[in-house]
Protein backbone atom coordinates (compact mmCIF):
# COMPACT_ATOMS: atom_id res chain seq x y z
CA UNK A 1 0.00 0.00 0.00
CA UNK A 2 2.86 2.37 0.84
CA UNK A 3 4.51 1.73 -2.56
CA UNK A 4 1.28 2.55 -4.37
CA UNK A 5 0.78 5.75 -2.40
CA UNK A 6 4.43 6.67 -2.94
CA UNK A 7 4.18 6.19 -6.71
CA UNK A 8 1.12 8.42 -6.94
CA UNK A 9 3.12 11.49 -5.91
CA UNK A 10 4.49 12.98 -9.12
CA UNK A 11 4.82 16.57 -7.92
CA UNK A 12 4.75 18.73 -4.81
CA UNK A 13 2.98 22.06 -4.26
CA UNK A 14 4.71 24.86 -2.32
CA UNK A 15 2.67 27.07 -0.02
CA UNK A 16 5.46 29.66 -0.22
CA UNK A 17 6.36 32.35 2.30
CA UNK A 18 2.86 33.79 2.51
CA UNK A 19 -0.60 33.27 1.05
CA UNK A 20 -1.57 36.94 1.25
CA UNK A 21 -1.99 38.28 -2.34
CA UNK A 22 -1.13 41.88 -1.43
CA UNK A 23 2.34 40.81 -0.24
CA UNK A 24 3.31 38.73 -3.25
CA UNK A 25 4.64 41.50 -5.51
CA UNK A 26 6.42 43.52 -2.77
CA UNK A 27 8.15 40.34 -1.59
CA UNK A 28 9.06 39.52 -5.19
CA UNK A 29 10.77 42.91 -5.62
CA UNK A 30 12.48 42.68 -2.22
CA UNK A 31 13.97 39.23 -2.75
CA UNK A 32 14.81 39.95 -6.39
CA UNK A 33 17.00 42.83 -5.21
CA UNK A 34 18.63 40.61 -2.58
CA UNK A 35 19.30 37.90 -5.19
CA UNK A 36 20.81 40.36 -7.67
CA UNK A 37 23.05 41.88 -4.98
CA UNK A 38 24.15 38.39 -3.89
CA UNK A 39 25.05 37.42 -7.46
CA UNK A 40 26.89 40.67 -8.21
CA UNK A 41 28.90 40.67 -4.97
CA UNK A 42 29.83 36.98 -5.08
CA UNK A 43 30.73 36.95 -8.77
CA UNK A 44 32.70 40.15 -8.19
CA UNK A 45 34.52 38.56 -5.25
CA UNK A 46 35.50 35.52 -7.34
CA UNK A 47 36.74 37.69 -10.21
CA UNK A 48 38.64 40.01 -7.87
CA UNK A 49 40.41 37.14 -6.11
CA UNK A 50 41.20 35.50 -9.44
CA UNK A 51 42.77 38.55 -11.12
CA UNK A 52 44.71 40.07 -8.21
CA UNK A 53 47.96 38.14 -7.40
CA UNK A 54 48.02 39.60 -3.87
CA UNK A 55 44.86 37.63 -3.09
CA UNK A 56 46.27 34.28 -4.22
CA UNK A 57 46.58 33.00 -0.66
CA UNK A 58 44.82 30.16 1.21
CA UNK A 59 42.50 32.60 2.99
CA UNK A 60 41.18 33.98 -0.29
CA UNK A 61 41.17 30.54 -1.93
CA UNK A 62 38.67 29.45 0.72
CA UNK A 63 36.78 32.73 0.39
CA UNK A 64 36.46 32.20 -3.36
CA UNK A 65 34.98 28.76 -2.72
CA UNK A 66 32.60 30.30 -0.19
CA UNK A 67 31.43 32.80 -2.83
CA UNK A 68 30.95 29.96 -5.31
CA UNK A 69 28.80 28.06 -2.78
CA UNK A 70 26.77 31.21 -2.08
CA UNK A 71 26.09 31.69 -5.80
CA UNK A 72 24.95 28.09 -6.14
CA UNK A 73 22.90 28.25 -2.95
CA UNK A 74 20.98 31.40 -3.79
CA UNK A 75 20.49 30.30 -7.42
CA UNK A 76 19.12 26.96 -6.25
CA UNK A 77 16.35 28.54 -4.17
CA UNK A 78 15.74 32.15 -5.22
CA UNK A 79 14.59 31.77 -8.89
CA UNK A 80 11.86 29.25 -8.03
CA UNK A 81 10.82 31.26 -4.98
CA UNK A 82 10.61 34.44 -7.06
CA UNK A 83 8.59 32.68 -9.74
CA UNK A 84 6.15 31.38 -7.15
CA UNK A 85 5.44 34.93 -5.95
CA UNK A 86 3.97 35.72 -9.40
CA UNK A 87 2.70 32.33 -10.57
CA UNK A 88 -0.37 30.59 -9.22
CA UNK A 89 1.15 27.22 -10.13
CA UNK A 90 3.65 26.67 -7.31
CA UNK A 91 4.41 23.07 -8.17
CA UNK A 92 7.72 21.24 -8.47
CA UNK A 93 8.14 17.77 -9.93
CA UNK A 94 9.11 14.84 -7.72
CA UNK A 95 12.48 14.50 -9.47
CA UNK A 96 13.21 18.24 -9.34
CA UNK A 97 12.42 18.23 -5.61
CA UNK A 98 14.84 15.33 -5.14
CA UNK A 99 17.61 17.18 -6.99
CA UNK A 100 16.91 20.42 -5.12
CA UNK A 101 17.08 18.67 -1.75
CA UNK A 102 20.32 16.88 -2.67
CA UNK A 103 22.07 20.07 -3.78
CA UNK A 104 20.59 22.01 -0.85
CA UNK A 105 22.04 19.63 1.75
CA UNK A 106 25.36 19.33 -0.10
CA UNK A 107 25.91 23.08 -0.22
CA UNK A 108 24.87 23.51 3.40
CA UNK A 109 27.41 20.89 4.52
CA UNK A 110 30.16 22.30 2.30
CA UNK A 111 29.66 25.86 3.50
CA UNK A 112 29.52 24.74 7.13
CA UNK A 113 32.80 22.80 6.87
CA UNK A 114 34.38 25.53 4.78
CA UNK A 115 33.91 28.06 7.57
CA UNK A 116 35.71 25.64 9.87
CA UNK A 117 38.60 25.44 7.40
CA UNK A 118 38.75 29.22 7.23
CA UNK A 119 39.00 29.39 11.02
CA UNK A 120 41.82 26.83 10.98
CA UNK A 121 43.59 28.85 8.27
CA UNK A 122 43.44 31.98 10.46
CA UNK A 123 44.75 29.93 13.42
CA UNK A 124 47.80 28.76 11.46
CA UNK A 125 48.44 32.22 9.95
CA UNK A 126 48.34 34.00 13.32
CA UNK A 127 49.64 31.37 15.76
CA UNK A 128 52.22 29.65 13.52
CA UNK A 129 53.14 32.25 10.88
CA UNK A 130 56.58 30.76 10.12
CA UNK A 131 55.03 27.42 9.15
CA UNK A 132 52.01 28.90 7.40
CA UNK A 133 53.16 28.43 3.79
CA UNK A 134 54.14 24.81 4.50
CA UNK A 135 51.07 23.87 6.55
CA UNK A 136 48.63 25.59 4.18
CA UNK A 137 50.33 24.86 0.87
CA UNK A 138 48.35 24.83 -2.38
CA UNK A 139 48.31 21.03 -2.38
CA UNK A 140 46.99 20.87 1.19
CA UNK A 141 44.31 23.50 0.48
CA UNK A 142 43.05 21.61 -2.56
CA UNK A 143 43.04 18.33 -0.64
CA UNK A 144 41.07 19.93 2.20
CA UNK A 145 38.52 21.37 -0.23
CA UNK A 146 38.19 18.00 -2.00
CA UNK A 147 37.50 16.39 1.38
CA UNK A 148 34.89 19.04 2.21
CA UNK A 149 33.09 18.54 -1.09
CA UNK A 150 33.27 14.76 -0.67
CA UNK A 151 31.74 14.83 2.81
CA UNK A 152 28.96 17.16 1.64
CA UNK A 153 28.05 15.03 -1.36
CA UNK A 154 28.06 11.72 0.57
CA UNK A 155 26.08 13.12 3.53
CA UNK A 156 23.53 14.62 1.15
CA UNK A 157 23.19 11.30 -0.69
CA UNK A 158 22.34 9.55 2.59
CA UNK A 159 19.75 12.14 3.67
CA UNK A 160 18.15 12.43 0.23
CA UNK A 161 17.93 8.67 -0.22
CA UNK A 162 16.36 8.17 3.22
CA UNK A 163 13.93 11.09 2.76
CA UNK A 164 12.57 9.91 -0.57
CA UNK A 165 12.19 6.33 0.62
CA UNK A 166 9.31 7.67 2.70
CA UNK A 167 5.70 7.57 1.55
CA UNK A 168 3.80 10.78 0.84
CA UNK A 169 0.24 9.51 0.82
CA UNK A 170 -1.88 12.08 2.63
CA UNK A 171 -0.88 15.28 0.85
CA UNK A 172 1.67 16.68 -1.59
CA UNK A 173 1.46 20.28 -0.31
CA UNK A 174 4.75 21.42 1.24
CA UNK A 175 4.46 24.21 3.80
CA UNK A 176 7.65 25.83 2.54
CA UNK A 177 9.17 27.61 -0.47
CA UNK A 178 11.76 24.90 -1.28
CA UNK A 179 12.40 21.21 -0.72
CA UNK A 180 14.05 20.73 2.66
CA UNK A 181 14.17 17.88 5.15
CA UNK A 182 11.89 19.17 7.99
CA UNK A 183 8.88 20.08 5.78
CA UNK A 184 9.19 16.82 3.84
CA UNK A 185 9.32 14.79 7.05
CA UNK A 186 6.24 16.66 8.30
CA UNK A 187 4.47 15.78 5.04
CA UNK A 188 5.24 12.04 5.12
CA UNK A 189 2.85 9.45 6.47
CA UNK A 190 5.71 7.00 7.15
CA UNK A 191 7.69 6.53 10.35
CA UNK A 192 10.35 9.25 10.26
CA UNK A 193 12.26 8.39 13.45
CA UNK A 194 15.24 6.98 11.51
CA UNK A 195 15.41 10.15 9.40
CA UNK A 196 15.34 12.32 12.51
CA UNK A 197 18.10 10.26 14.14
CA UNK A 198 20.26 10.48 11.00
CA UNK A 199 19.64 14.20 10.75
CA UNK A 200 20.69 14.71 14.35
CA UNK A 201 23.73 12.39 14.23
CA UNK A 202 25.18 13.26 10.82
CA UNK A 203 24.20 16.93 11.04
CA UNK A 204 25.58 17.05 14.57
CA UNK A 205 28.91 15.56 13.49
CA UNK A 206 29.35 17.98 10.59
CA UNK A 207 28.05 21.08 12.32
CA UNK A 208 29.63 20.11 15.62
CA UNK A 209 32.99 19.43 13.98
CA UNK A 210 32.93 22.84 12.32
CA UNK A 211 31.86 24.64 15.50
CA UNK A 212 34.55 22.89 17.60
CA UNK A 213 37.20 23.74 15.01
CA UNK A 214 36.13 27.38 15.04
CA UNK A 215 36.03 27.59 18.85
CA UNK A 216 39.42 25.93 19.36
CA UNK A 217 41.01 28.01 16.61
CA UNK A 218 39.79 31.26 18.12
CA UNK A 219 40.74 30.29 21.66
CA UNK A 220 44.33 29.97 20.45
CA UNK A 221 44.00 33.10 18.31
CA UNK A 222 42.75 35.20 21.25
CA UNK A 223 45.58 33.87 23.41
CA UNK A 224 48.02 34.94 20.69
CA UNK A 225 46.38 38.39 20.47
CA UNK A 226 46.96 38.92 24.17
CA UNK A 227 50.66 38.19 23.76
CA UNK A 228 51.13 40.68 20.92
CA UNK A 229 53.14 43.74 21.91
CA UNK A 230 52.36 45.75 18.77
CA UNK A 231 48.93 47.33 19.09
CA UNK A 232 48.67 47.89 15.34
CA UNK A 233 49.41 44.25 14.56
CA UNK A 234 46.89 43.13 17.17
CA UNK A 235 44.21 45.39 15.73
CA UNK A 236 44.84 44.22 12.15
CA UNK A 237 44.73 40.55 13.10
CA UNK A 238 41.60 41.01 15.20
CA UNK A 239 39.87 42.93 12.38
CA UNK A 240 40.59 40.11 9.93
CA UNK A 241 39.23 37.45 12.29
CA UNK A 242 36.22 39.45 13.50
CA UNK A 243 34.59 39.40 10.07
CA UNK A 244 34.97 35.63 9.93
CA UNK A 245 33.32 35.26 13.32
CA UNK A 246 30.36 37.31 12.11
CA UNK A 247 29.87 35.04 9.09
CA UNK A 248 30.30 31.91 11.23
CA UNK A 249 27.78 33.12 13.80
CA UNK A 250 25.17 33.88 11.12
CA UNK A 251 25.48 30.53 9.36
CA UNK A 252 26.00 28.19 12.31
CA UNK A 253 23.36 29.92 14.41
CA UNK A 254 20.76 29.42 11.70
CA UNK A 255 21.83 25.80 11.06
CA UNK A 256 21.65 24.94 14.75
CA UNK A 257 18.16 26.44 14.95
CA UNK A 258 16.89 24.64 11.84
CA UNK A 259 18.30 21.14 12.16
CA UNK A 260 19.54 20.37 15.67
CA UNK A 261 16.68 21.37 17.94
CA UNK A 262 14.13 18.96 19.47
CA UNK A 263 11.29 17.81 17.21
CA UNK A 264 8.74 19.27 19.63
CA UNK A 265 10.18 22.73 18.88
CA UNK A 266 9.59 22.47 15.14
CA UNK A 267 7.42 25.15 13.59
CA UNK A 268 7.33 25.16 9.78
CA UNK A 269 6.28 28.81 9.66
CA UNK A 270 9.29 29.76 11.79
CA UNK A 271 11.49 27.44 9.73
CA UNK A 272 10.53 29.29 6.57
CA UNK A 273 11.83 32.56 7.99
CA UNK A 274 15.06 30.92 9.14
CA UNK A 275 15.45 29.12 5.82
CA UNK A 276 15.01 32.24 3.69
CA UNK A 277 17.64 34.00 5.81
CA UNK A 278 19.94 30.98 5.51
CA UNK A 279 19.58 30.40 1.76
CA UNK A 280 18.98 33.89 0.32
CA UNK A 281 20.07 36.60 2.77
CA UNK A 282 23.34 35.10 4.06
CA UNK A 283 24.74 34.60 0.52
CA UNK A 284 24.24 38.35 0.05
CA UNK A 285 25.78 39.27 3.41
CA UNK A 286 28.90 37.08 3.25
CA UNK A 287 30.81 39.04 0.59
CA UNK A 288 29.75 42.33 2.19
CA UNK A 289 31.01 41.19 5.60
CA UNK A 290 34.35 40.02 4.21
CA UNK A 291 34.98 43.00 1.94
CA UNK A 292 33.83 45.98 4.00
CA UNK A 293 36.22 45.20 6.89
CA UNK A 294 39.08 43.78 4.81
CA UNK A 295 41.80 46.23 3.74
CA UNK A 296 43.32 43.86 1.19
CA UNK A 297 40.01 43.30 -0.58
CA UNK A 298 39.23 47.03 -0.62
CA UNK A 299 42.68 47.84 -2.00
CA UNK A 300 42.33 45.16 -4.68
CA UNK A 301 38.86 46.48 -5.61
CA UNK A 302 40.17 50.05 -5.80
CA UNK A 303 43.05 48.92 -8.00
CA UNK A 304 40.73 46.97 -10.31
CA UNK A 305 38.34 49.94 -10.66
CA UNK A 306 41.20 52.34 -11.40
CA UNK A 307 42.62 49.97 -14.00
CA UNK A 308 39.21 49.55 -15.61
CA UNK A 309 38.66 53.33 -15.75
CA UNK A 310 42.14 53.87 -17.19
CA UNK A 311 41.61 51.31 -19.94
CA UNK A 312 38.17 52.71 -20.66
Amino acid sequence: MEEVNHSLVTEFIFLGLTDRPELQFPLFVFFLLIYIIALVWNVGMILLISIDPRLHTPMYFFLKNLSFCDICYSSLVAPKMLLNFLDKNKSISYMACTVQLYINISLGDIECLLLGLMAYDRFVAICNPLRYRVTMSDKVCHQLMAGVYGVGLVDSMIHTGCTFQLSFCSSNVINHFCCDIPPLLALSCSDTHLNEILLFLLGGCILGGSVVTVLLSYIYIIATFLQMSAVRGRHRAFSTCAVHLVAVSMLHGTQLFMYLRPTSWYSLDTDKIASVFYSVVIPMLNPLVYSLRNTEVKDALRKAINKLLTNF
